[in-house]
């Protein structure tokens, strides 16, 4: 039987997100998938029990972490990589189309430390590009539609598919944000679904399907083929949008989108200190009626 990797789970469950440290067992080499920088929204205090708790794991195995991979620029949490490459010297990666996300939030934001597009990441990476992990690799999988960006990272016979499919009770991702795309989701999730029926898929996060009582984050292509309410086999590219956009429709945005999408498009660095020497995130104010609208003129 080929080499597996050895996979820890890390759930974060006040943003519902699924941490992965990923290991080759024959030389400890590893990578950290989407970690969670602790954040207190009320206090505007950020911490690092999320973090610790993953480098503590991989130093009581001996485990080296080499490099931290986003899926995406996460709407609904902070990422912790900035604060795991300082303490490991790893390189942090994320898709190479980051930069149209930038493009669209940067100017939201006033994030002109951005510039040149993508310096906060280390690697900006490609469909089919190989990253060695010790004796294993990462096979980079371009799986679009969430977002322009998105990334899935498969490894022996384990994918680590980001937002781009939830749980079979619960569906796939919204495409609702500037850059995503229901049609471009389909095509992303058939490839996905194109892999052998025992290849096991592990979910950045859960929700919990209706009925459901406990969180779970992997399942397997065979499964998700049979059984995702939105995207078993039958289900038709046309059918498949209809339905993902009327449920886009009555979506509220997540709870932290504003904080997470300028610290992730930053790669987890935090946003210089202003002129009066605080570190403050952006909230844009927008108008949802005319009498307000009033007072932003």
């Amino acid at each position: 039987m080929p080499a597996q990797p050895a996979i820890l789970t890390f759930f974060d469950e006040p943003t519902f997100t699924v941490t992965y440290l990923v290991a080759d067992p024959e030389t400890g080499a590893a990578a950290v998938i989407d970690p969670v920088l602790d954040y207190d929204q009320a206090a505007a205090r950020i911490g690092s029990t999320s973090v610790e708790a993953i480098l503590a794991a991989a130093e009581a195995r001996g485990w080296r972490i080499e490099m931290v991979l986003e899926t995406h620029a996460h709407a609904d949490h902070l990422s912790g990589a900035k604060l795991i490459a300082a303490r490991t010297g790893a390189w942090i990666g994320t898709g190479a189309l980051i930069t149209q996300v930038q493009a669209v939030f940067a100017p939201m934001f006033g994030a002109d430390d951005l510039l040149p597009e993508g310096r906060d990441f280390d690697r900006l990476l490609h469909d089919g590009e190989v990253l060695p992990l010790g004796t294993l690799a990462f096979a980079v999988m371009h799986t679009p539609g969430h977002t322009a960006s998105c990334m899935s990272f498969r490894i022996a016979d384990a994918v680590f598919i980001g937002d781009t499919l939830f749980m079979p009770d619960y569906g796939t991702a919204r495409t609702d944000f500037p850059g995503g795309d229901a049609h471009a989701l389909y095509r992303s999730i058939r490839r996905l679904l194109a892999l052998p029926d025992a290849t096991r898929l592990f979910l950045c996060h859960d929700y919990k399907g209706p009925g459901r009582s406990e969180f779970a984050w992997e399942t397997t292509v065979g499964v998700q083929r049979r059984e995702n309410v939105q995207a078993h086999d039958g289900v038709n590219e046309a059918a498949f949008v209809a339905l993902r956009q009327a449920r886009d429709a009555t979506l509220a945005p997540p709870r932290l989108l504003l904080p997470s999408i300028q610290v992730n498009i930053r790669a987890g660095r935090l946003p210089p200190i202003d002129a009066h020497g605080v570190q403050v995130l952006r909230l844009p104010l927008k108008a949802g009626d005319p009498l307000a609208a009033t007072l932003l003129s």
